[in-house]
């Protein structure tokens, strides 16, 4: 299934700017990054399909990091690996000066989402293996040959300007992105223009409506014991799990109406006849602002002290991710909205609609195919807001104006992470230790294939017969 895909764009100015005026030839630019974006939607596949095939979790993105880079290297990015302490993070530069355009999209899957491509219902290629379930296979392909496009231009023209692509490693988990504001990645950065797939093309400006959250473990520490010989020796950890989670649910009914709270207990004990030790529950809480969102932390750790109160256990908490509400930049969302109806509508197959139709079908959702109001591929509304950025230096200042006096006016950047939080690189290493040897053998080899649909001998679409 083609990916649709949707982006918000914020921007993050740093300092005082001074461009020269826009060239009297952009309109020929931009008709010739249109232009290349359409002479690579092979390309564009291949990349899409490829990413797809690795379905790769949170920090565990390995294989999909090193195509990804192994690309942009071969176009004359400069690639730095490992930034921020996270082995699957990086960033690839190209070009010198003002304005840094960053350009950025996620790259984990989500755990037993195996699926096979251009099937409208359950069929996983391996059964409990991850999968891309979110459309993360699409949005560095996108932002990749728009970067393509926009660079072929600026060297033509001699624009200056700095082009900057990184990814969202461990989108799901939350795991990564505060760590590399922390690091300093996005410290020259005038633009981030962030993709991802969505129902509609469209972007956001203000504040996102959306909540931001912190990613918490908490383990309790008892003591074990033989829980029929001698079950007053022992000090349940277990217990302790099972008591906070039981109070918060208690709790919840006089919480906000805005705030969301969900976990899962990672650690349970060992078997059911030892007294468990140790044990760990994971939550999310989720606030529409920051404040909001420690006062529920501050709930959860005074929950966590009262249930080792309870059970005489003690215990640990660590932070596994975090994020802010979005707030996005309106003169950037201004000059994206206005290429998006410059660039018009894909022109989908009737395919295309049968396979959206029967996927709705299947989730018992209304059965309204794929929109035709206006919505576009990404990549040339991507371009063509890139060459506005490097070439109108009105865009920059208002969007510099915008984040001053609007954007960080009231409410300041504090980072929810702790100075000794450090990235949970661990997670999900497990889970891709035991299902890639399987899953490598359905790697995408475009070498041999067209498509991914090819290689798996997959008719589009693959509708229940029902």
């Amino acid at each position: 299934m083609r990916p649709h895909v949707g982006f918000a764009a914020i921007c993050a100015a740093m300092a005082a700017r001074s461009f020269a005026a826009p060239p009297p030839n952009l309109a020929a630019m931009k008709a010739d990054v249109l232009g290349d974006v359409d002479t690579m939607k092979t390309r564009t596949q291949i990349m899409v399909d490829q990413i797809f095939s690795y379905g790769e979790l949170g920090f565990q993105e390995f294989e999909t990091s090193k195509y990804l880079t192994g690309v942009l290297e071969k176009e004359g990015f400069e690639v730095a690996r490992g930034v921020a302490g996270i082995l699957t993070a990086w960033t690839a530069t190209w070009g010198s000066g003002k304005p840094v355009i960053a350009l950025g999209s996620d790259l984990d899957c989500i755990p037993q989402a195996s699926q096979k491509p251009g099937v409208a219902y359950h069929d996983p290629i391996i059964a409990g293996a991850p999968g891309h379930g979110e459309g993360h296979n699409s949005g560095q392909a996108l932002n990749i040959i728009a970067a393509l496009a926009v660079k072929k231009v600026m060297e033509r023209e001699h624009l200056p300007g700095t082009l900057m692509l990184w990814p969202g490693v461990a989108e799901e988990d939350l795991g990564t992105k505060a760590y590399l504001v922390r690091a300093g990645i996005f410290k020259d950065v005038d633009a981030v223009l962030f993709t991802h797939v969505g129902t509609d093309l469209g972007v956001s400006s203000g504040p996102g409506g959306g909540t931001g959250l912190i990613s918490i473990e908490y383990t309790f520490h008892g003591e074990s014991a033989h829980a029929a010989a001698a079950p007053w020796r022992g000090r349940s950890a277990l217990g302790a799990v099972e008591l906070m989670d039981s109070g918060w649910n208690f709790r919840r009914e006089h919480l906000r109406l805005s705030q969301r709270s969900h976990y899962v207990i990672t650690n349970g004990g060992d078997q059911p006849n030892v007294v468990p030790s140790n044990a760990s529950v994971w939550y999310y809480l989720r606030e529409t602002d920051c404040e909001h969102i420690k006062e529920l932390w501050d709930i959860a750790d005074k929950m966590a002290q009262g249930a080792a109160l309870m059970t005489n256990t003690t215990f640990t908490s660590r932070v596994l991710g975090s994020a802010w509400p979005g707030y996005f930049n309106k003169p950037i969302t201004d000059a994206v909205t206005e290429n998006i109806k410059e660039v018009g509508l894909p022109q989908w197959s009737e395919d295309d609609q049968k396979l959206a139709k029967a996927l709705q079908h299947e989730l018992k959702q209304p059965e309204r195919g794929l929109a035709t109001e206006v919505r576009v591929a990404g990549a040339k509304v991507e371009a063509l807001t890139m060459l506005d950025i490097l070439t109108n230096p009105e865009i920059v200042k208002s969007a510099w104006d915008y984040f001053d006096h609007v954007q960080t006016k009231d409410v300041k950047y504090q980072p929810l992470i702790r100075p000794e939080d450090e990235p949970a690189i661990w997670l999900n290493k497990k889970i891709m230790d035991e299902y890639r040897p399987a899953m490598q053998k359905f790697y995408y080899d475009p070498a041999k294939y067209k498509t991914y649909l090819e290689q798996l001998g997959i008719r589009y679409p693959t509708m229940r017969a029902d």
